[in-house]
């Protein structure tokens, strides 16, 4: 059974475009691309959501 059930193509199109939105940093390693998250960014779009729903809600 595989870990994920989506193909390795769409998951490399989802992993490139929360690379393309900041949300991803990467690294190529030869072959392999190393993916984390990129904390402070993704603290700051959320602190961002959380006070415009706390002044629009």
């Amino acid at each position: 059974m595989a870990a994920c059930p989506l193909s390795q193509s769409t998951v490399s199109h989802h992993l490139k475009i929360l690379r393309e939105a900041g949300v991803l940093q990467s690294e190529k390693m030869g072959k392999e691309v190393y993916f984390w998250i990129d904390k402070p960014r993704l603290s700051a779009a959320l602190d961002s959501v959380s006070q415009y729903l706390n002044e629009n809600a």
